[in-house]
Formats: C-alpha cells, structure tokens, sequence
C-alpha cells in the first residue's frame, strides 16, 4: 500500500487493523461530503435518528493521528454493530477485501477549493498540534517534523490558484486539485472484486432520500418504510449543522474556531462568484492535464469551458 502522510494524518495507522466482513470504509477526498455520508450510514446502520455518541466516535478517523491509534482501535474492537469507518486515503493506501464496502464521493472540485479555504480559516491549529502531541505520547511514537507548505495568499482568488496549481505528490497534501483527482481515480480503477460505492455531492443535494434509499440497497440494509422521513430529516445539511457540537469531526472547541462553521454554505456553485471567464479558461486548462475526460465529466456535471 502507498503511504500518504500530512500534519494530522498518516495512512500506516491502518496497519494491524483489523476488517471485519461488512465493514464500510467512507473514502471520500477532503470536503466532497465525507461527515456528510458519515452521518447517513450512522442512520442507516443503527436506524435512529439520534445517535448514541459523536459521529467521529462512532466513526473514527482511523489516520488521523490528533487522537491515539491505541484508543481508536480499542473503540472500534467493541463496537458491535455494523461498523462504518472514515478515512481520507485513496484507494492505492488502504487494505483491500472484497468483504468490505468502499464509500467514494466526488464534488466539482473548484467548490472543495473553497470549502478547504473556509475549513482552514475554522481550524484551531494550535489545538490540533497540542492533540498531535498527545496522542502520539500515549502511543510511544516520536512525531516527525511538522510539513510546512507554502504560506498562503492574502485573497481567496489567489488561494484558489495556490490549490489548484498545486504540484506537492498527492502522498505528501492533504487537498490540492491533484489529489482530489488521483483520489477519486484510485476508487474508479477500483479491482472487479471489490465492492465500491460511487456517490457524488450534487446528487445527495438534489435528492437526499434518493440516495440514502439507494445506498441502503447497496449495504443491504432494510428500513422500515415508517422510519425514512426521520432517517432523511437527521441527515439534511441544516439539522447536522444544528447538531454540530456532535456531528462536526472532532466535534467542539478544541478543533474548530466555530463547530457550526465546519457545516459552511454546503451548496455547489459557490466558485461562480470568484471566477470570471478567463479563470474558467485557465482552470479548464489545468484540469485537463490531470484527469481524464470521463472523471472530468463525471466530477464537474457540467462543461467545464
């Protein structure tokens, strides 16, 4: 497996871990809809409405290394119902086995420039590194130096191009246009033998019962009829942002400037207020020498001239 390693993550902590058949591993790039799709398996494996610990409990972040790898490991040995675990890693960086459900979501990647921008803007990074160190010390590891990038532009128009022209191996960024291409890619090359499930931002936004019904078929899942309105109702955008203290990952203060501001505008879009036509030219451009045709397609919905 490939290794793919940042500040707050590092994708050898899955090694040792144990699957279990039924397993679902949620493997969406940064900010294509990952707590999002979280928070539907969560209702649709336990199947109310309210959930019995924070979401980032009840599905841990196995690669982030701001909580120790011992305890997550610990928490995931007991539970015992359909586990449903999260991770940022793609396909290339993670165990394969074709009794595990695989979780892919993409989103039109000029809005995961903007939603990461808002995402940093939120983040306590001091709280972050001081949970590092903690976590690192209960696992007796000693932490490597912390990977500084490029200092970051003053404007979002310029932040916008510092992401999308980003050429730091996708091993070495946590988001970048790069990575979040070669992610999805790693999933749609996917084995014959591996189940992986296909989800897109737009598409949960559009018809949310939708895909939770469809999803539940592809787990094979039974819902009884009487339960979908408060199933859906759980996992609209605005009740989890009204929830955020237990939704948002690493739910409270100690990780985010403002938990509810983790759950920003949520909508597709949002980059037609920052580009004029030649941006869109230039990132056309961009793109094209990064993807194929058919992901291009398939992850925009739409020409990108």
């Amino acid at each position: 497996m490939r290794r793919y390693e940042g500040t707050v993550y590092d994708s050898s902590r899955w090694d040792g871990f144990e699957l279990r058949p039924g397993d679902i591993i949620i493997a969406p790039p940064p900010k294509c809809g990952t707590t999002w799709t979280q928070m539907i398996c969560a209702l649709l494996v336990l199947q109310e409405p309210e959930l019995p610990l924070p979401l980032d409990r009840l599905s841990p972040w196995i690669d982030m290394v701001t909580r120790a790898r011992s305890e997550v490991f610990a928490d995931l040995r007991a539970q015992t119902h359909r586990r449903f675990l999260k991770t940022h890693t793609p396909l290339d960086g993670l165990p394969h086995d074709p009794a595990v459900t695989y979780i892919c979501v993409g989103r039109d990647p000029r809005d995961v420039a903007l939603s990461i921008d808002h995402h940093i803007d939120n983040t306590d990074v001091d709280a972050f590194l001081a949970a590092r160190e903690r976590a690192a010390a209960i696992d007796g590891i000693e932490l490597e130096a912390v990977l500084r990038g490029s200092p970051r532009p003053e404007g979002a128009h310029d932040r916008f191009w510092q992401w999308v022209d980003d050429e730091t191996p996708a091993t070495r960024v946590g988001s970048s246009l790069r990575r979040t291409l070669e992610h999805v890619e790693t999933f749609r090359d996917a084995a014959a033998d591996l189940d992986v499930v296909h989800l897109h931002y737009d598409d949960l936004q559009d018809d949310l019962e939708r895909q939770m019904r469809q999803l539940a078929v592809r787990l094979d899942i039974q819902v009884d009829e009487r339960r979908w309105p408060r199933l859906v109702g759980a996992a609209t955008f605005e009740s989890m942002r009204s929830r955020a203290e237990t939704t948002a990952p690493a739910g409270g203060r100690e990780h985010w400037i403002d938990p509810a501001a983790f759950f920003h505008r949520g909508v597709s879009g949002q980059w037609h207020e920052l580009l004029d036509d030649a941006d869109r030219a230039r990132y056309a451009t961009r793109v094209r020498t990064l993807a194929s045709v058919e992901l291009i397609d398939w992850m925009h919905r739409e020409p990108i001239d």
